[in-house]
């Protein structure tokens, strides 16, 4: 068994358990913070900087300056207390401690594998009745690659089942780290259109469809996961391509159709961001049925949702 270093620290902004959708039986979902994309329909706002953020829930706030008066940096002014200066904060979290109403709250946590191993080990008795396990997700999990690798040692030593939500865009050194560790990949493929990719997520796909090939080649069970957006990727042709792309790589024989949602759009109002998504309507599984069509006709399992 390869060395754990039980003291690597990474941050963390959420464990979610009694998860069914990202991975097989009963998992654990840890969130790790930091991610390079920008997709304009993300759902997890909070986990694009790797560092801690505050969130500021405004209809919370009875404006009785606690927070100002803490605050070690002049991120939260007196004159307008619980709004926090995104520029100034640090995510000290010295504010939401003194927060009477929980209207300022904390998003990332420096924490120790150890530290995290020990709340799943929780569950320990689920996973293994039902063929579950831990699936790290974020954020983007390739950032935070070292601490990731030891995480999931840790996990592979209690004799967990390991996998990951990724988008794809990491180092070589990153995937070559981490994906031996893995038991299943959920990777994401969003667009083929190099253009469309740049737009809608803030970074070209060339690096992440080297990536997929390299993940594929390392004999992980792979699975292909395309959030559907309209005006982005929801359409016919779109398909065909995610399809004739996914055909090349090695051992991929399922896909899963992510139809668009606005779960996270309140999240942007506590970060003081606006949507970027706009009044853009949630799709619904009979929206996308055609898609999982033309991917059935290409050979491949499908799922909408999961």
């Amino acid at each position: 068994m390869a060395s754990i270093n039980y003291k690597a620290k990474g941050v963390v902004f959420d464990i979610q358990r009694f998860s069914v959708n990202d991975g097989p039986g009963i998992r654990t979902i840890v969130f790790l913070k930091g991610c390079p994309l920008r997709c304009q329909w993300c759902s997890n706002p909070e986990s694009q900087r790797v560092a801690p953020d505050v969130l500021f829930d405004a209809s919370e706030c009875i404006r009785c300056g606690k927070c100002a008066n803490v605050c070690p940096h002049g991120a939260i002014k007196p004159e307008n207390p619980g709004h926090v200066h995104r520029d100034i904060c640090v995510g000290c979290g010295e504010c939401v401690g003194v927060c009477p109403t929980g209207a300022l709250i904390l998003k990332g946590e420096v924490s120790t594998v150890e530290e995290v191993i020990r709340q799943l080990k929780k569950d320990t008795v689920m996973y293994r009745k039902s063929g579950g396990g831990i699936t790290l997700s974020g954020g983007e999990p390739l950032v935070q690659w070292e601490f990731a690798t030891e995480l999931l040692k840790a996990c592979k030593a209690q004799g967990w089942n390991t996998a990951i939500e990724t988008t794809g865009y990491g180092s070589s050194e990153a995937i070559e780290s981490v994906i031996p560790w893995i038991d299943y990949v959920l990777l994401d493929c969003k667009s083929r259109d190099t253009n469309v990719h740049k737009k809608y997520v803030g970074v070209d796909n060339e690096l992440i469809g080297k990536n997929s090939v390299h993940i594929a080649e390392l004999g992980k069970n792979t699975i292909i996961r395309v959030p559907t957006i309209p005006g982005v990727n929801a359409t016919e042709e779109d398909f065909r391509k995610i399809a004739e792309f996914a055909k090349t790589l090695s051992g991929v024989d399922t896909i899963h159709i992510l139809p668009y949602h606005r779960y996270g759009e309140n999240k942007y109002k506590l970060l003081d961001r606006d949507y970027p998504m706009g009044q853009i309507k949630e799709l619904h599984a009979e929206d996308v049925e055609i898609f999982k069509d033309i991917l059935e006709q290409y050979g491949f399992k499908c799922l909408i949702g999961g």
